[in-house]
């Protein structure tokens, strides 16, 4: 048998998108071919505030790439085993969050604006996984 380690794949990774820069402003264009984790189906933005967190949640199929196009913003990753937090604050690096990857977001700057992608339409929460403790116990076992 092979290292079980080697069968595990990251539940979440940052994404660098091209940036380009000059005197008049900033471009950063989001190619959604097939450099793109995943076909896009969905696009909304989040907005938050530094007192209060945003998501909280894990998908069951849905993945999504979370890009801070204005401020900055906590990222609070789990796949099951371990907890990371990620500072979003760069419009041209997207956090990819695979189905199955507890997210959450806090201490939403002022100006903080949030572009999010997701490989699915929504149709309820009824793929969420909402309780934080239970995802825990359900999905270390099993990992991806």
């Amino acid at each position: 048998m092979g290292n079980p380690k080697s069968n595990t794949v990251p539940r979440w990774k940052i994404l660098e998108f091209p940036f380009f820069s000059d005197e008049r402003g900033e471009t950063v264009p989001f190619e959604l071919d097939n450099r793109f984790p995943f076909p896009v189906k969905r696009v909304y933005i989040i907005t938050g505030t530094s007192e209060e967190t945003r998501g909280g949640h894990a998908h069951t199929c849905e993945e999504e790439v979370f890009v801070a196009v204005s401020g900055s913003v906590t990222a609070v990753l789990h796949d099951g085993k371990r907890e990371q937090e990620v500072v979003l604050n760069e419009k041209n690096k997207g956090l990819y969050v695979s189905a199955l990857c507890w997210h959450e977001f806090k201490n939403f700057s002022s100006d903080a604006v949030m572009l999010c992608f997701s490989s699915t339409h929504f149709a309820g929460r009824g793929e969420y996984i909402e309780n934080k403790k239970k995802f825990i116990a359900d999905t270390a076992p099993c990992r991806l």
